[in-house]
């Protein structure tokens, strides 16, 4: 999957073509990069250089999860998340998973695996075109928090 970067509207490509998120820049909590929401809009951290490798892993990382919301695979509440169907209690920053309390943004994550896979590769894709010297602002996907 992937997204274009026009100001601050995403659009999807490929399968996901008639999907449109907005992202906004702004304060996040310590240690989170990105936040993917339930209105439809991706939040990255403004400290995150625009224009950078990390700034396209956190969009990527984020649109993953927008576009499997959007699908009705991932939903999330402030009690849970839903996963494929399956409910996984939240509260205090953390989900259970299998039985233990995970912190949210845990990378064994079903939902968190695949969205890291899309970041990881859009990553790797803006450092290519960084080092080839272009600057075009296409991005795959990635997270750290969810609201």
């Amino acid at each position: 999957m992937a997204f274009k970067l026009n100001r601050s509207v995403l659009k999807g490509t490929g399968e996901h073509k008639n999907m449109v998120f907005k992202m906004q820049r702004k304060e996040l909590d310590n240690g989170i990069a990105g936040e993917a929401n339930n209105d439809g809009t991706i939040f990255v951290n403004k400290n995150i250089e625009k224009g950078s490798p990390l700034e396209a892993e956190v969009v990527a990382h984020e649109g993953d999860h927008m576009a499997r919301m959007e699908k009705g695979e991932l939903g999330y509440s402030d009690n849970a998340v839903t996963w494929r169907g399956k409910k996984y209690e939240r509260k205090d920053g953390k989900i259970k998973y299998n039985g233990e309390w995970r912190e949210e943004g845990w990378k064994e994550f079903p939902w968190e695996k695949l969205a890291y896979k899309v970041g990881t590769k859009a990553k790797k894709e803006a450092e290519k075109d960084l080092n080839l010297g272009k600057k075009d602002n296409k991005f795959n996907t990635r997270v750290m928090k969810n609201t």
